[in-house]
């Protein structure tokens, strides 16, 4: 299948690596199919809706920049994306990008929730927690370290 790319890409992606989010992402409930495509020599990725160009978030693996972060996925997401083992989640943020890069921030508090075996995906809000959606890449998190 081919993909127009806001970044004025064509891309061809294989049907099976198209990720499926049943409710869409919140703001944008209408796009339930993305592409999760990394950006080479980069700990980031572009989450590429398959129908509209100019859709796409950058995003990450958060565990790469925050080493503390952790949250439980209930019971009702693991069933709802068909998650059998913890194995088959992939977990990624959407980023706000700014320059410096430094001061480009990660949304903690709502992950992506990605089961890749089953290319079922959900943003999840978390309640009762710390987390924020504005925690800065500061240059000590961008070197591995919680800053």
């Amino acid at each position: 299948m081919i993909i127009h790319t806001k970044f004025e890409e064509t891309i061809e992606v294989d049907e099976k690596d198209i990720i499926h989010f049943e409710q869409g992402l919140p703001g944008f409930e209408d796009e339930k199919n993305f592409v999760l495509i990394p950006m080479e020599g980069t700990p980031f990725s572009t989450l590429q809706s398959v129908s509209t160009r100019e859709l796409a978030f950058f995003t990450t693996n958060p565990f790469l920049f925050f080493k503390e972060y952790d949250f439980e996925i209930i019971k009702s997401v693991q069933e709802y994306l068909r998650i059998k083992d913890v194995s088959d989640v992939m977990i990624q943020v959407i980023l706000t990008i700014h320059e410096p890069l430094e001061k480009s921030t990660a949304n903690l508090q709502a992950p992506l929730v990605i089961n890749y075996k089953e290319n079922l995906a959900k943003q999840v809000v978390l309640l009762d927690t710390t987390y924020g959606t504005r925690h800065e890449l500061n240059e000590s998190n961008l070197m591995g370290q919680e800053g």
